[in-house]
């Protein structure tokens, strides 16, 4: 068992929840904007690009709610052990915590490469 502040390991958490919420607005609503450039005539090449476009947003858009519903789980259970073992935390939950924090910034950097990519094609499109 290791003591740790809980309160700042829980409010990280809360911090990359809210992130990926963010994201999760932002490209459920470049999804509709995707969409809306399909009804003006595209090259074959964009059509492609339309196609990839809208197979990424809903992978990531999978891969948010998944790594979302992840942390969610870890926080529950350093609350639980933070109890249990009087502010104490498992020494596997500070490696989660870990993994989780290298998940999420390995999932940050495809979405802002995602986001970089939609804007190119929309330049495109213009």
């Amino acid at each position: 068992m290791v003591q740790v502040d809980i309160s700042q390991l829980s409010g990280e958490c809360n911090a990359w929840r809210e992130k990926l919420r963010q994201y999760k607005e932002e490209f459920t609503y470049d999804q509709t904007k995707l969409q809306e450039t399909t009804r003006q005539s595209l090259s074959k090449d964009q059509l492609q690009d339309v196609e990839h476009l809208h197979n990424q947003f809903h992978i990531q858009l999978i891969n948010i709610h998944d790594l979302k519903q992840a942390i969610k789980t870890h926080d529950r259970k350093m609350q639980f052990e933070r109890v249990a073992f009087n502010g104490f935390v498992n020494e596997d939950s500070l490696r989660r915590h870990e993994a989780l924090l290298e998940e999420f910034q390995s999932l940050e950097q495809t979405l802002l490469g995602l986001r970089e990519e939609f804007n190119d094609y929309l330049k495109q499109t213009q």
